[in-house]
């Protein structure tokens, strides 16, 4: 439930994908400096890195990925929830200028990392396997995230 990356600087209500499309952390990904996946919701582009549902999910396997994928995602939801418990103001909507919105957001942020680095919500460890086989590192170097999202569906939801 620790936040790893944020970017506060987006005065107003603004969409999380474009706030994305506009992140160093996107650029990162992009060129291939970090390994792994992230999950997103419906509104992000499926990219080799970023696996989003099935809009239309088609069989069981496609089904299958959605749901797993949903599940694994509400763990950011449930941080978000957390964030918003310890700061009402979070939750509420901040009333003050832009400029001290972003300050105030930043510093819940941090402070919410501090409290959990203290162990003062519940940390939640999950099993997970850091090994990609070699047929799964190929088809990640595919550009297409679509080509990687039907991959992983038919080789780990299709049973």
């Amino acid at each position: 439930m620790r936040i790893t990356s944020l970017n506060a600087s987006w005065p107003g209500s603004v969409h999380d994908s474009r706030i994305w499309n506009a992140s160093a952390l996107k650029d990162q990904f992009e060129n291939g400096l970090h390994d792994g996946l992230l999950l997103g919701d419906s509104g992000y582009a499926c990219r080799k890195y970023l696996m989003t549902p099935f809009l239309q999910p088609v069989g069981r396997g496609q089904e299958r990925f959605n749901r797993s994928l949903c599940r694994t995602r509400v763990l950011i939801e449930q941080t978000f929830g957390v964030l918003k418990a310890r700061f009402p103001c979070l939750r509420f909507g901040l009333r003050m200028r832009p400029e001290m919105a972003v300050s105030t957001t930043s510093a819940c942020v941090v402070l919410h990392n501090i409290g959990i680095l203290r162990l003062d919500v519940v940390d939640v460890e999950l099993e997970h396997d850091n090994q990609l086989h070699i047929q799964d590192q190929q088809v990640l170097a595919q550009p297409d995230g679509k080509h990687v999202r039907d991959h992983i569906t038919r080789q780990y939801f299709n049973n």
